[in-house]
């Protein structure tokens, strides 16, 4: 039942879609624009710098806000990292499946960005390393590359790891089972983000994905 609460709260603070606010207030609907998705990378490619930044923070806070609110609901539950991963899943599902849009949102990069920031804080100071691993996983890629996708797949995807390997180490202060139920539910997540991704993945193969940079096109 705690886990179906948390992953509600997360849902509905998911809801805030700051991609397609940000685009109303420039009377534009980003999900029909660009690569018609309401995340980061299309509100960057579409409205700019300062849209992007906006729907970066927006995202982030949202994650914040949802991990906040089951961190000091269940502050006295043994299994608090566990609960506040499935606050981040809820808002991960809110943020790409908004039910009042259709179910099309965006892909949880920037959600994700939320969750590393959240969990560095388990264990200081070590766990604050997170934060520039994941960052430099996923800045390295994008400057090799200028594919903002492979960035964030690979972001994505060292997370899962550096949580799988954190959680080895006790950071958690969490049953052996508990955490196990963690790594399951970030790899599932992290399953999604490649899902989600899938058209890039196949432009990428076709030599089609834009560069970062480079003149947007309508898809």
């Amino acid at each position: 039942m705690e886990r179906l609460i948390c992953l509600a709260i997360g849902y509905v603070c998911g809801l805030f879609q700051t991609g397609y606010i940000v685009g109303e207030m420039s009377h534009v609907d980003i999900r029909k624009k660009g690569s018609g998705n309401a995340g980061t990378t299309n509100a960057l490619r579409v409205l700019g710098w300062k849209a992007g930044a906006l729907t970066f923070a927006g995202d982030v806070i949202k994650c914040v806000a949802a991990f906040l609110i089951v961190y000091f609901m269940y502050r006295g539950s043994e299994y608090r990292p566990l609960l506040t991963l499935y606050a981040g899943a809820g808002v991960t599902l809110g943020h790409n499946f908004p039910f009042y849009m259709g179910f099309k949102g965006g892909k949880g990069i920037a959600v994700m960005a939320g969750l590393v920031a959240v969990n560095s804080f388990w264990h200081l100071p070590g766990s604050l390393l997170l934060i520039p691993v994941t960052l430099a996983c996923f800045l390295i890629p994008v400057i090799l590359t200028r594919y903002i996708s492979v960035g964030s797949l690979a972001a994505y995807t060292v997370f899962l790891t550096e949580m799988i390997i954190i959680g080895r180490w006790g950071w958690f202060d969490m049953e052996n089972a508990r955490c196990l139920e963690l790594y399951v539910v970030l790899f599932l997540m992290t399953a999604l983000a490649w899902y989600r991704h899938r058209e890039n993945l196949k432009r990428l193969v076709n030599g089609t994905e834009n560069k970062f940079g480079s003149k947007k096109k309508e898809r």
